[in-house]
């Protein structure tokens, strides 16, 4: 059997085990994502690299932020949910940064193709804060032209806006940087203090446990009063918002909870659902 002939026959073997298991394959970006509609500027593909085909399907879904989990493992920084999953195949790189390059690059200086609209990867860390964020911060120098960067007082935008999240040992190091390549995931404690929107752009928390309500019956009155409170100081300080942990199988109760969002201006919604965001937000989020 000639070489080729034999890495072609692995290759087919591969992807049918890959198959057969379940288990997501990854496969190489394409130049260019088909112009599918409008992008949709409030979907967030929370744990995007567990779907079959990482980032390409939620843009294929026609998705502006992203969710990828890292952790630093000899070197390198691999993307999974679990340390289980750890696979040194899947790093930032392969599944992110380089299709993100060529995209930008296909698109003529966009994620998507036609008119220029941001996008966001939101990297969230899980191992240790600081030492992370150090290789994490030298991974992102060789793409520095297409990320969104902060320099002595002021952000110059681009094509893709890098916001770390997760251990929270990130902050100081990030916060001591005079130039940086990446950005901050705020909390709510952080509304209204120093973390202003050149720092932190982004402010995320916990649905359940900031709300008590989770889609049946009304929302409480009280609480949609303070969804909409904190929603309202965010966007006076030019900061955009995201909740976790809302429901997210498909029903009356996560159609409420969206509906409650969209109502509030939540800037991004958070989902496992790709094709059930895409047609709910086609469906009810006529302005944008």
């Amino acid at each position: 059997m000639s070489p080729t002939t034999r890495r072609r026959a692995l290759t087919t073997l591969g992807a049918a085990v890959a198959g057969v298991l379940g288990m997501p394959t990854i496969a190489r970006a394409a130049d260019t994502v088909p112009k599918k509609g409008r992008p949709l500027a409030r979907a967030h593909a929370h744990n995007d690299y567990d779907h079959t085909r990482p980032l390409l399907d939620a843009l294929d879904h026609r998705f502006t932020s992203v969710e990828a989990d890292i952790y630093l493992v000899d070197g390198e920084l691999l993307v999974a949910h679990d340390p289980v999953d750890l696979d040194p195949s899947r790093t930032l790189e392969s599944l992110y940064l380089d299709p993100l390059a060529r995209l930008i690059r296909a698109h003529h200086g966009s994620v998507h193709p036609g008119e220029p609209v941001p996008f966001q990867l939101l990297i969230d860390i899980k191992t240790a804060g600081g030492a992370t964020y150090a290789e994490l911060d030298r991974r992102l120098r060789p793409y520095r032209s297409y990320l969104t960067s902060y320099a002595h007082g002021a952000v110059r935008p681009a094509a893709v806006t890098a916001v770390v999240s997760g251990d929270r040992g990130a902050r100081a190091p990030m916060e001591a940087q005079r130039t940086r390549l990446a950005f901050y995931d705020g909390r709510l404690t952080d509304l209204g203090g120093p973390a202003g929107r050149s720092f932190a752009p982004l402010i995320s928390d916990n649905w359940s446990l900031t709300f008590g309500w989770a889609g049946a019956g009304p929302m409480p009155s009280a609480q949609r009063a303070t969804l909409h409170r904190l929603v309202g100081t965010a966007h006076a300080n030019r900061q955009r918002v995201r909740f976790w942990s809302t429901p997210d199988l498909p029903g009356p109760a996560r159609d409420a909870v969206w509906t409650e969002l969209l109502a509030a201006g939540v800037d991004h919604i958070n989902t496992d659902d790709l094709a059930g965001l895409e047609s709910w937000l086609d469906a009810h989020d006529r302005g944008r």
